[in-house]
């Protein structure tokens, strides 16, 4: 039988927690009332069940959260659910049954498992934190205590779709160059490892004297050929360096200040945040979570240390009595940063860094890396005073503040960046596709001249 926690009083008013078996509530009731006590409360106790036990044999192992793209799926069908006034409770179970299994369906076992002992559907998923963000259970918390839930997840799920719709086109459109750059470095390696060699092999028979381009060509011929299992591992290097390095605060403030002042890359970035977290404090406001609350949100899921300062510098003048407007207008110039620098020198060394490994024209090499380096760092300079928070966004929210229409106002700086991040996407990869014809033609035009040069010569000798 099940068993019933109550608290009760006596004719004293001393106040008695015990626990109590019986086939039913009403059962449990008439027991505690024989013993002349009065029930104050009285709750199922929380044990292990059989069909909890079954509940916890059906988790599956899943490692990290949800996808962005299942959980704007789920939200729109609770939205849907609570639109139809049905419980929470059975809505939550109906979603669970038909979820696949994974992180999604592992929590929502362990949230209705939490409501069904008491707690609110924002205390259950905050308990679930991997999959539940802080930002999701902020809203959800704010339509309870307003009393319009269905409201909120409505507002929520329409956040979500607009950020996931963004994402989608910025990821579709980088479709099309990775695939092309892709097969232009496997045509280059094979010309390297297959072609290359056969012409070195009739260059030396002959013993030609070769120009400095084709033994530029022949000796990375010779490093490509003996080294290519080491050339998958470079780009996973500089992730895993780049990765290190983000793991400090210098570091990741360093490497996002680099991102945004990236040409053409750098503005995408930029107007990309500044749409999803206009549109993310917007949809606070209007939901009506404090400004101070909404504010440390948007800061948490930026996604961008600089962005993380700026909206930090904003709360602690909120607090003092200060605008938003103010204090976004001055912290949003970018300071100089050491790390940055470094990486825009490397941006500049790096292309010309093979150069040091051929011996003829090393010295070449050592002077054209350090050229480009100290190049990209001036232009970082030039670049690095530009306010990452372009004065539009900063009226419009002098003029939502001042008209009380602050959420309309970010709602409407969120729609009109993220047309720029669909028009900047659009650019971007209409200017990649040049810019990839005139790589891949200019490394063949090198082969090509690099490889004929000495026939050439040869051709001449013997006639």
């Amino acid at each position: 039988m099940p068993w019933y926690d109550f608290e009760a009083m006596n004719q004293t008013g001393q106040v008695f927690k015990d626990s109590v078996e019986a086939a039913t509530q009403d059962e449990a009731e008439t027991i505690i009332r024989q013993q002349n006590l009065f029930i104050t409360k009285l709750t199922p106790k929380k044990q292990a069940t059989a069909a909890a036990v079954k509940g916890k044999k059906k988790k599956t192992l899943a490692l990290g959260g949800a996808s962005s793209k299942i959980m704007c799926t789920f939200t729109r069908q609770l939205s849907i659910l609570q639109d139809a006034g049905l419980p929470v409770l059975r809505s939550l179970k109906i979603l669970e049954a038909q979820s696949k299994p994974g992180a999604l369906k592992n929590a929502l076992m362990d949230v209705c498992d939490e409501i069904e002992s008491g707690s609110t559907l924002s205390e259950a998923m905050a308990k679930v934190p991997k999959v539940f963000s802080r930002l999701y259970i902020n809203m959800i918390k704010a339509g309870e205590a307003g009393g319009a839930l269905e409201v909120i997840l409505r507002r929520l799920a329409d956040f979500m779709e607009r950020s996931e719709s963004l994402k989608r086109k910025v990821k579709g459109a980088m479709i099309y160059p990775v695939v092309v750059i892709n097969v232009a470095i496997g045509i280059l390696t094979f010309i390297m490892i297959k072609i290359v060699p056969v012409f070195q092999k009739m260059f030396e028979e002959f013993e030609l004297k070769l120009p400095p381009p084709t033994e530029i060509l022949i000796k990375v011929s010779e490093y490509v050929f003996k080294y290519f299992y080491f050339f998958p591992l470079f780009p996973l290097v500089i992730w895993l360096s780049i990765k290190i390095i983000r793991k400090f605060n210098a570091g990741r403030l360093g490497w996002d200040l680099y991102m945004l002042k990236l040409p053409v890359l750098g503005n995408l970035v930029e107007k990309n945040i500044l749409a999803r977290t206009t549109r993310t404090l917007g949809t606070l406001v209007s939901s009506g979570v404090p400004i101070l609350e909404g504010l440390t949100i948007t800061r948490e899921t930026s996604g961008n240390a600089m962005f993380e300062m700026i909206y930090g510098k904003v709360t602690d003048a909120i607090r003092e009595g200060d605008t938003i407007a103010k204090p976004m207008r001055i912290y949003s110039q970018p300071p100089f940063h050491p790390v940055a620098a470094f990486f825009w020198f490397m941006t500049g060394a790096l292309p010309f860094s093979f150069i040091l490994f051929i011996p003829k024209v090393a010295i070449w090499g050592l002077y054209l890396s350090v050229g480009g380096g100290v190049l990209s760092v001036l232009f970082y300079l030039m670049r690095m005073k530009t306010r990452v928070i372009d004065e539009l966004v900063v009226n419009m929210v002098d003029v939502g503040e001042e008209t009380g229409e602050l959420d309309t106002m970010l709602y409407k700086v969120a729609d009109y960046y993220d047309e720029e991040v669909s028009t900047l996407t659009d650019g971007l990869v209409k200017l990649l596709e040049p810019m990839m014809i005139v790589f891949l033609g200019g490394a063949v035009g090198f082969i090509v001249i690099s490889l004929f040069m000495p026939l050439v010569d040869l051709i001449t000798k013997l006639s």
